[in-house]
């Protein structure tokens, strides 16, 4: 396959499977299988991040000029896609020499399959923020690099601020007053997607500083701590009472991202509940607005521990299964230089976990104001399985549905209790 017929590859993946199946037949194989003479060899790149699709085809045509002999094909999923059927791509190495994971239950399924290539003492992470890519670890193994920085707060409309004298606050009450300012203004305080990516969102905030410690998820999952125990039972409380008093908007179960989002952009809400990831997006549509990053404190100032969540993602490994392993991490290497990082995320709207980036636009810019406080990394990719995560998440979304805290807490419990049986 020459350069020209694989960077039109690149163009159809992101377009969807079915392409790629047609595509990869044309060339007799897989995503991993040898092209053209001379001994070239095609790598295939598989992600869910289909908005980054034009900004990589870019870096991947410098890479490819600068390494002749190697062709890499793109292929992007949607992410709940992903989340369910990466591990079957990935298991004979025919697509994914180079893949993302996401953190939490994906990658720890993903390491008990043995689908990644062991990157400890590779020169190319020296590249990165050591602290930052620590949760591509496990059992003193760096499995996966994490390219992503990620902060889960939600994003408030700076104008609107301070057109109502606002500045974030310190406490639950001043949290409350907020809202409660916002709202008597005509202005929604939060816009909520609770229909999908809400939840496994705004939890993370809002159970920063309730949880008794870092690792009480992985006590939940081990037996040695409950849901129905105070701290999450407050956290639910805690998101019921802003339901209850109309913090969000009306049927904030039953709305989409999407909508969530059009209504922040719109300026009909004062906050959006998700993350650093969708500044770019929010300008990108509304190139008026000014954005900046708030968490909810759910305790007084004194009791804070935390003034945020972090999360470093899209995390890139090598597929062991890989027939090309040598092309596939001098492809990782390639974008773990400082310069390609900062291409990708100026160009994506994404902060990186690699050092010394500089960045050119006011959304990156604002979250890399987060660097210096004290953040903790997303609790909800501190839970390893997958239907524990979703019964924490349903949690919310039952509380909006009606249930009471402590019932919504014993049926999540009961999940949890069911899988700890299995196991």
């Amino acid at each position: 396959m020459t350069g020209k017929s694989g960077k039109k590859v690149r163009y159809l993946l992101a377009s969807g499977a079915l392409a790629l199946t047609a595509v990869l037949s044309a060339c007799g194989g897989g995503g991993s299988a040898a092209s053209g003479s001379g001994g070239d060899v095609t790598i295939n790149f598989l992600h869910w991040r289909g908005e980054d699709v034009k900004a990589l085809d870019t870096i991947i045509d410098k890479f490819e000029t600068a390494n002749p002999t190697i062709k890499v094909e793109m292929q992007t999923l949607p992410s709940d896609q992903y989340q369910s059927t990466a591990q079957a791509k990935l298991s004979d190495g025919s697509v994914g020499d180079v893949f993302a994971s996401f953190p939490g239950a994906q990658f720890d399924a993903l390491a008990k399959a043995g689908v990644f290539t062991d990157l400890s003492g590779s020169s190319f992470l020296d590249s990165f923020n050591a602290d930052l890519i620590a949760a591509g670890q496990q059992d003193g193994k760096q499995l996966a690099v994490p390219y992503q920085l990620v902060y889960n707060d939600p994003i408030y409309n700076v104008k609107l601020f301070e057109k109502y004298g606002l500045t974030p606050p310190a406490d639950w009450e001043g949290f409350l007053a907020l809202c409660q300012t916002l709202k008597d203004n005509g202005v929604i305080p939060i816009a909520f997607a609770g229909a999908d990516i809400g939840p496994g969102q705004f939890m993370n905030t809002m159970v920063m500083n309730n949880e008794p410690s870092d690792d009480i998820f992985e006590k939940v999952e081990a037996g040695e701590a409950k849901l129905t125990d105070e701290w999450w039972v407050k956290t639910l409380t805690q998101i019921k009472e802003l339901n209850d008093k109309g913090y969000f908007q009306p049927d904030a179960l039953g709305t989409k991202d999407a909508a969530a989002g059009a209504l922040f952009v719109q300026e009909k809400a004062g906050m959006l509940a998700s993350g650093s990831y969708q500044l770019a997006q929010n300008a990108a549509q509304n190139p008026e607005l000014e954005q900046a990053l708030l968490a909810p404190i759910t305790v007084s100032a004194g009791e804070a521990k935390y003034e945020g969540v972090h999360t470093s993602t899209f995390m890139l490994a090598v597929n062991s299964k890989s027939k090309h392993p040598e092309e596939a991490k001098k492809f990782l290497e390639y974008l773990s230089q400082p310069d390609v990082a900062g291409e990708y995320a100026n160009a994506t709207g994404q902060n990186v976990t690699v050092d010394g980036v500089s960045y050119d636009s006011p959304e990156l810019k604002v979250a890399e104001d987060w660097t210096s406080k004290k953040t903790l990394f997303q609790p909800r990719f501190t839970i390893k399985n997958g239907d524990n995560q979703k019964a924490v998440t349903n949690s919310i979304q039952a509380v909006l549905g009606g249930s009471t805290p402590e019932e919504a807490a014993q049926e999540a419990q009961a999940v949890i209790d069911q899988n700890l049986s299995k196991s």
